[in-house]
């Protein structure tokens, strides 16, 4: 991650108004590429990703203002990520108004339906295995996993101690070992 001082930069040039918005352009630049990569592990399909994501800025540009500072600027950033994800499952949920297994395995069929797909290759299998773990236990699996979060951050983004993001974590790599052994 980049140096934290240079979010402090970064957000006293923001609320400076001459600066404001170069310096919301180089926070969007600083941060998007792991905010998009920690969305798409969420809602998989990569419009939806992108649809997410710019709510999550827009969301950004207008809270910018209010962030205290008491968590680091890329900890708040995920926090309106990981909650932009969420609303938007429980709107699909609403939309196809199907149960919540439906809904999960409607992400793996589009998993299944990436041109890219291959059910022999274990990075499939992965992909496939996340998606059948409950949202909690996804989203605390893909911050630990690809994003190398601590589980200190982790317990600000998510805002949950970090005893219980250890058990979902343990919970969430059992799961996927037994789906990946038997399939």
């Amino acid at each position: 991650m980049a140096s934290h001082a240079d979010d402090k930069e970064l957000l006293l040039l923001f609320r400076q108004p001459e600066n404001r918005e170069k310096a919301y352009t180089a926070i969007i630049r600083k941060y998007q590429e792991k905010l998009y990569w920690h969305i798409r592990r969420m809602v998989v399909d990569h419009e939806d990703a992108n649809d997410v994501l710019q709510n999550m800025f827009i969301k950004v540009w207008k809270g910018l203002d209010h962030f205290r500072e008491d968590s680091q600027l890329y900890t708040w950033l995920y926090r309106i990520a990981t909650n932009e994800c969420l609303t938007f499952i429980e709107q699909q949920k609403k939309r196809v108004s199907v149960s919540i297994s439906n809904e999960e395995g409607g992400l793996s069929e589009k998993i299944k339906a990436d041109d890219h797909f291959d059910a022999n290759k274990l990075e499939w299998k992965l992909q496939l295995a996340i998606q059948e773990l409950p949202e909690k236990q996804r989203m605390v699996f893909n911050l630990r996993y690809y994003d190398e979060m601590p589980y200190e951050e982790m317990s600000k983004v998510l805002e949950t101690s970090e005893g219980a993001l250890k058990a979902s974590y343990h919970h969430a790599v059992k799961k996927i070992e037994e789906f990946i052994l038997n399939r």
